[in-house]
């Protein structure tokens, strides 16, 4: 497994970055379909490789992925979106481009700002 010594916190900035640069508009490569969230996006190991050559084990979002769905084919799709549990899949089957899209917004806003309260609360007490 290859390891992703990114900082998970510049990704998610990234990943915002990118969502709200239009990021998951439509290809035009591929217009008949909508990009898939995360994995049309630049932060995941198999961005624009149809082969997916590496395993979804390697990358920084798989820490947000339940236990009993790492073991999907694309664990991504299983990121709790919402505090009443909506993932990513159960937005797929529910929601319109722009309902993912805010609801994804939301998330990653939620999780920079938990990491960044934790980091600072670390580095206050690593101080004292």
């Amino acid at each position: 497994m290859t390891q992703d010594n990114r900082d998970i916190l510049d990704v998610l900035k990234f990943e915002l970055s990118f969502l709200q640069d239009g990021g998951y508009g439509r290809s035009p490569r591929k217009p008949w379909r909508a990009p898939s969230i995360f994995e049309d996006s630049p932060i995941c190991p198999n961005f624009c490789d149809p082969a997916r050559p590496h395993p979804c084990e390697s990358c920084l979002l798989e820490q947000f992925v339940p236990e009993n769905r790492k073991q999907e084919s694309v664990p991504c799709r299983f990121i709790e979106l919402t505090k009443e549990g909506q993932t990513v899949e159960d937005f797929y089957r529910t929601a319109s481009q722009i309902e993912i899209e805010e609801a994804l917004a939301r998330w990653l806003r939620a999780q920079i700002d938990k990491i960044e309260k934790e980091r600072a609360v670390a580095a206050k007490s690593g101080v004292a």
